[in-house]
């Protein structure tokens, strides 16, 4: 069975956006695991490597590896679900998508990637992210079941 994880610095308090994430989780058929991870030091430098370390010991020697970042790639939702497609079909049983704290990803983590995807050039909270990355993870298997929840146009 497929499986996506999003190992996410910073954890959500109970909001409208722990709401809406969760409602896309459940909506999801693949199963999704949410693994937070969280440091709190006082200088942003230190900080960032120990976020970054924790995120990368949770990653699975066998995923395949997706760092939203704001280098990456802006995809299309129809080319983002031609992606998961391609990558499920390759027989790769993870997907592990990792979203940064407030200091982001250093380019130990970016070249540990398969691939860098980004939502644009701008820089988004980290809460942000997680709700528009699973509502996209909702789309792409949406498209690709061939149901009209997505409209290209």
């Amino acid at each position: 069975m497929f499986k996506i994880d999003l190992i996410v610095v910073g954890k959500v308090k109970k909001s409208p956006w722990s709401d809406l994430i969760e409602d896309y989780t459940k909506r999801l058929k693949w199963p999704v695991n949410i693994i937070e991870v969280e440091s709190k030091y006082s200088d942003s430098k230190t900080q960032q490597e120990h976020e970054q370390r924790l995120a990368l010991s949770k990653l699975d020697e066998d995923s395949f590896v997706i760092v939203l970042d704001e280098r990456g790639d802006g995809l299309r939702s129809l080319d983002f679900s031609q992606t998961l497609e391609k990558i499920r079909d390759t027989g790769v049983g993870k997907i592990s998508f990792l979203i940064g704290g407030a200091e982001g990803f250093t380019d130990d983590v970016r070249d540990k990637a398969n691939m860098l995807m980004s939502f644009g050039q701008q820089t988004w909270p980290h809460v942000m992210v997680r709700v528009m990355l699973l509502e996209q993870i909702y789309r792409a298997q949406q498209i690709i079941a061939g149901h009209p929840y997505h409209r290209e146009g």
